[in-house]
């Protein structure tokens, strides 16, 4: 193949991205930890009352061990909470909980995004997984078929991180929305929680543009060789 300048141009700079986000939502989270709420609300205790205020008492909650391992399984109907979020009465700990709570409601009330999300994991875990060396193979291998195949199923995958987006927005939506209602945070809380929730979703933009940038470089690539032919 030679030398790959997309690689540098395309997917290094966006790996970068990630490693910043990351970074960026572990530091805020670790700040807003250390701020207690006024209502004296746990992480635990504060999606139990979201969820129960609609209608899901039929969801329940678990502790998860690890740091910032939270999710909402849909296929158990099980909120899970890591060890930084279940029992903490942190902003940054009621705000994490909440935003799951979303993906509950989302769940719930057939939040099409969500759904659409929901079916494409089976082909993103298979696209990510396959694709791109399925292309490379075909670019090494001068196999058009082989390259268009292994392109078709890496956009699949894009897809899934490209849908993720408007799911990660609307969760924190309706957390910072449900946490104000119930008087859970005050005000300036709200702007702390919604703090550490947009740096949660920074990590999903970068996710996005990571894929986007290597789904372009296996078109490029691809060109690229049919090009020298």
């Amino acid at each position: 193949m030679g030398f790959d300048i997309w690689y540098f141009i395309l997917v290094i700079p966006a790996l970068l991205l990630s490693l910043f986000a990351s970074a960026k939502v572990k530091s805020t989270f670790a700040k807003y930890s250390g701020m207690t709420a006024q209502s004296g609300y746990t992480g635990v205790r504060a999606a139990r009352r979201i969820l129960d205020q609609n209608g899901l008492q039929q969801v329940t909650i678990e502790g998860v061990k690890g740091h910032l391992t939270d999710h909402f399984d849909p296929r158990t109907n099980v909120l899970r909470l890591s060890e930084s979020t279940y029992g903490d009465n942190s902003i940054a700990a009621i705000g994490v909980a909440a935003h799951e709570a979303g993906h509950a409601i989302q769940h719930a009330t057939g939040y099409v995004p969500n759904k659409i999300r929901g079916a494409l994991v089976p082909v993103a875990q298979f696209g990510s997984s396959i694709g791109p060396y399925m292309a490379i193979f075909g670019i090494i291998l001068q196999l058009s078929f082989l390259i268009q195949l292994g392109i078709i199923l890496f956009f699949g995958a894009f897809l899934f991180y490209l849908i993720t987006l408007p799911v990660e927005f609307n969760a924190s939506s309706r957390a910072l929305r449900l946490l104000e209602e119930q008087g859970i945070l005050g005000d300036a809380e709200l702007k702390s929680a919604r703090k550490v929730l947009s740096a949660a979703a920074m990590t999903y933009v970068a996710s996005a543009l990571s894929a986007f940038a290597s789904l372009l470089r296996l078109i490029l690539l691809s060109r690229g060789r049919n090009g020298r032919r």
